[in-house]
């Protein structure tokens, strides 16, 4: 097994992860009342992640990995952690409002109002680059770019911060 197939199998198996982590945490906000918004672009958004890590299974597992990028993308996970942690049971994948909490302002919440934006943009950039391939960093950075163009919007509009 090449070191490649190992690290988009950890990353595959973390998104996964994620994914359950999400829908549990929304299947709990959605039953103390809380609201859904912008559920119409969540797919797009999906879409976009999963043809990402699609395009990476398909052109990365033969490259050799650079040492510096992937040193730069572990970096970015202990980022996405503390956004998970800071948020705990309200981290999810979909704009998720529950009525009259506060926002959180701890955390990486602290010095970036979207951190969590702020970590997917450097890893669609930076895990392309573990592998050499500059122009899926490029070309997926610009897609997402578009995709959380709309979705930020909506999420700031949701939490009052329009």
């Amino acid at each position: 097994m090449t070191l490649g197939i190992v690290i988009l199998a950890l990353v595959t198996l973390q998104r996964l992860g994620e994914l359950w982590l999400s829908n549990r945490n929304t299947r709990r906000l959605l039953a103390r009342g809380a609201q859904e918004v912008g559920a119409k672009q969540y797919p797009l958004i999906v879409a976009v992640h999963v043809l990402w890590l699609a395009t990476l299974w398909w052109l990365a597992p033969g490259r050799p990995a650079e040492g510096f990028w992937l040193a730069l993308y572990v970096l970015l996970q202990i980022a996405r952690f503390w956004v998970i942690a800071s948020l705990r049971d309200r981290w999810t994948t979909r704009i998720i409002v529950l009525p009259d909490a506060p926002l959180v302002r701890h955390g990486p919440y602290r010095f970036v109002a979207h951190p969590n934006y702020a970590v997917v943009v450097a890893e669609i950039a930076v895990l392309p680059l573990v592998f050499g391939l500059w122009w899926i960093s490029v070309l997926f950075s610009l897609l997402n770019a578009a995709v959380l163009t709309i979705r930020i919007r909506e999420e700031d509009r949701a939490l009052g911060r329009a």
